[in-house]
């Protein structure tokens, strides 16, 4: 049996290819939309993959599962559990075979046994894996967003990504009976899950690739409580804020993703073509770093940095029913490509051109004022709170600012801000502020490209905060942000 295991840094995703033996067949589990590594990969090996599947409707990226099964021309396997709003739209013109738990592919040697885990999605399926050319006990369980090194799936998305009102409690009773059932599972068999440490799928996984069930039974959280209440109230508490993107993500993957053939290159565009692209109302995202977007920008850019974040930040902020257009570092052969990919991985395909950042200093020599974002350091800002002429705003997660805030300092997460606008104050300068300082420089950019002009960043965030020994609140208030002196 061959196992290549697929771990997309970014998205902090995980897919597999299983195959059998030279020149014979392979089954890819949760592609995502990049399907030329999997082709890539089976070549590598020898073998052909004749069967594509996934464990359930992912929130978090654009699934390569249908593109991948035209491209190799594979079958495909879709799960046909939960009710008729988790059933895959598309499956009838694509060709899938729908699956229920207890079913099973054969590929080759290898015995694919579909089980049905719901919690995280009524519709999740994992999959038992047995090389029966070695053995007749599975090896390993695909676990998908079921059970992850050291965490759970988490069972609120449905409401709070897809806004479907009071079923994250339920969802997280269904996925408590599910995790009763997993531990019949033998002590020795593998967990290959699909998400690793950063992923928003959960709120504590771990960054080992993976991990046995008799392991997590003894050390994940979720296999210690007392009880279902007390699973319930612990695997809701703390959770963080679902990228806006996820709900897209839902429909687009329910629907069906459309096929790309590859990622395109846009086309890059003449500085001088700028302001005309800025002047129409399009969106145009300077990639370059923080510190570089602060020391100088075009005003009306926002800055998203081209980094490990830029899926996450650009999902937050960026319409799927908008062309926009890129600034990108000219020193970086890859950074097209590299931007181009990471917004497809998550549905944003309208990149209509891209701008080298020469871009910026060409808008000074013509004549135009660059923009900045002023910092400010820890002791300077409390100085400044203490004269009462600053406003301050708290970007980070909620249940971050719950753990620990600036005294009478509210809170919008990042995501948040274009919606929240008027909350926030315009009669003195706003600093605002993240935990190190990245979130905030998105922050900061996107401020001044909705109009506030007089804003200003904490360098080294809450993090510098604290470690000047400044002084911190915790818990809930009631202070209005609007109201902070």
């Amino acid at each position: 049996m061959i196992v290549k295991r697929f771990y997309d840094a970014k998205l902090a995703q995980m897919s597999y290819l299983i195959g059998c033996g030279r020149m014979g067949s392979a089954i890819v589990i949760d592609p995502n939309r990049d399907v030329e590594q999997y082709v890539r990969m089976a070549d590598a090996e020898g073998v052909k993959i004749t069967h594509v599947t996934e464990t359930h409707i992912h929130a978090d990226f654009v699934s390569g599962a249908r593109e991948l099964a035209e491209r190799t021309g594979a079958t495909l396997y879709l799960s046909d559990e939960g009710d008729e709003n988790w059933k895959y739209a598309y499956a009838g013109d694509a060709g899938a075979v729908l699956v229920k738990h207890g079913d099973t592919v054969k590929v080759g040697n290898i015995i694919v046994e579909v089980v049905h885990t719901p919690g995280h999605t009524p519709e999740h399926i994992s999959f038992l894996i047995t090389d029966t050319a070695a053995a007749t006990e599975p090896i390993a369980v695909v676990t998908g967003d079921f059970v992850f090194v050291g965490d759970v799936g988490r069972p609120d998305l449905l409401e709070k990504a897809a806004k479907v009102e009071g079923t994250m409690e339920q969802a997280a009773r269904t996925l408590y009976g599910s995790l009763e059932k997993f531990r019949e599972t033998a002590d020795w068999v593998q967990i290959w899950p699909g998400h690793g440490a950063g992923s928003a799928c959960g709120k504590g996984l771990s960054a080992v690739p993976h991990s046995t069930v008799g392991y997590e039974q003894r050390f994940n959280w979720a296999f210690g409580v007392q009880g279902e209440d007390e699973f319930v109230g612990m695997v809701l508490a703390g959770q963080p804020e679902p990228p806006k993107y996820f709900a897209e993500m839902k429909r687009i993957n329910k629907e069906g993703p459309r096929v790309l053939h590859g990622f395109r290159r846009p086309e890059q565009l003449p500085a001088t073509r700028l302001g005309e692209v800025l002047r129409s109302g399009a969106i145009v995202v300077d990639t370059r770093h923080a510190a570089d977007f602060a020391a100088g920008h075009v005003p009306g850019t926002i800055n998203i940095a081209l980094n490990k974040s830029f899926n996450t930040w650009a999902g937050w902020l960026l319409p799927f029913d908008r062309d926009f257009y890129l600034i990108i570092n000219d020193q970086c052969g890859h950074c097209v490509d590299e931007a181009v990919r990471d917004l497809a991985m998550i549905g944003l395909d309208r990149v209509t051109g891209y701008f080298g950042s020469t871009v910026v200093e060409s808008w000074s020599e013509s004549g135009h004022e660059l923009a900045t974002v002023p910092q400010i350091t820890s002791t300077e800002l409390a100085a400044r709170m203490r004269q009462g002429d600053v406003a301050v705003l708290d970007v980070r997660g909620h249940a971050e600012w719950e753990s620990g805030h600036l005294p009478g300092v509210e809170n919008i997460p990042l995501g948040y801000l274009t919606e929240r606008l008027a909350e926030i104050p315009r009669d003195r300068p706003l600093v605002v502020h993240c935990q190190s300082g990245a979130r905030s420089a998105i922050a900061a950019s996107v401020l001044q490209a909705q109009g506030l002009t007089n804003v200003i960043n904490l360098a080294g965030g809450f993090a510098d905060w604290q470690k000047a020994g400044q002084p911190v609140e915790q818990g809930a208030s009631t202070e209005n942000l609007v109201a902070v002196k």
